[in-house]
């Protein structure tokens, strides 16, 4: 019956995304290392599903870069470069510089300066911004890169282009793959993490745009220092 098999479908569908998010939030925590190899069966008996789904997000993720495929050995965690790390920086750049274009140009219309909804939401995203500074001031980097993820895709979506967001989004998503891979090995994070969350909203919500850009520059740099520095150690 066409019921049976939406409901099916969808049920596959959730599924696929579950195990996508696990593995993900695996690889993150430095459970999964770079160079790893596991293959589709092994996955699928780990969390007790059909090989179907988890082969599904296996490709998902390697279309995303965080895993590579081979056709003889199955999958294993993508091992990211510095150079790799400065091409998402590049392109994350290019991203946040869009946004803020929206918001000077008062585009959309809700972010018009003369809108008091656009101080609210911005607010709110300032409160996701104070629970990951003090995960970065405390060197957590597990509870770090939950609330970072958070903080950005609510900035991203307060600008109103659901595709901007997304892939800034996924462009978080390897960075920090990037950076928890050399980032895990180092004993004490306290004062090593970028902590600028609330600074950035402040200056948006001024319309500073060229306050914000400083601090998303000095942000990038933050991290490619820090990149450059663990890969050298």
């Amino acid at each position: 019956m066409p019921g049976s098999s939406g409901s099916g479908a969808v049920t596959r569908s959730t599924l696929r995304q579950q195990i996508a998010d696990a593995l993900r939030d695996e690889v993150l925590a430095g459970r999964l290392q770079p160079g790893q190899e596991f293959t589709v069966k092994e996955i699928a008996e780990q969390y007790g599903v059909s090989a179907t789904p988890v082969r599904e997000a296996l490709v998902d993720l390697s279309a995303q870069g965080l895993l590579d495929a081979d056709q003889h050995r199955g999958f294993r965690v993508h091992e990211h470069s510095v150079e790799d790390f400065r091409g998402m920086i590049e392109a994350r750049s290019l991203v946040t510089d869009a946004m803020f274009h929206a918001l000077v140009d008062g585009r959309p219309a809700h972010l018009r300066p003369d809108d008091p909804g656009t101080a609210a939401v911005l607010a709110g995203v300032r409160r996701r911004g104070e629970e990951a500074q003090r995960a970065a001031l405390a060197g957590d980097l597990t509870v770090l890169i939950g609330y970072d993820l958070r903080f950005w895709r609510e900035l991203g979506s307060v600008f109103g282009n659901p595709y901007l967001t997304d892939f800034l989004h996924r462009l978080r998503v390897q960075t920090w793959v990037c950076m928890v891979q050399r980032l895990r090995r180092l004993p004490d994070l306290r004062g090593r993490l970028w902590a600028g969350h609330t600074a950035l909203v402040d200056a948006l919500s001024r319309r500073d745009t060229d306050s914000a850009r400083a601090i998303v520059e000095s942000y990038n740099a933050h991290g490619l220092a820090l990149i450059e520095r663990t890969s050298a150690e």
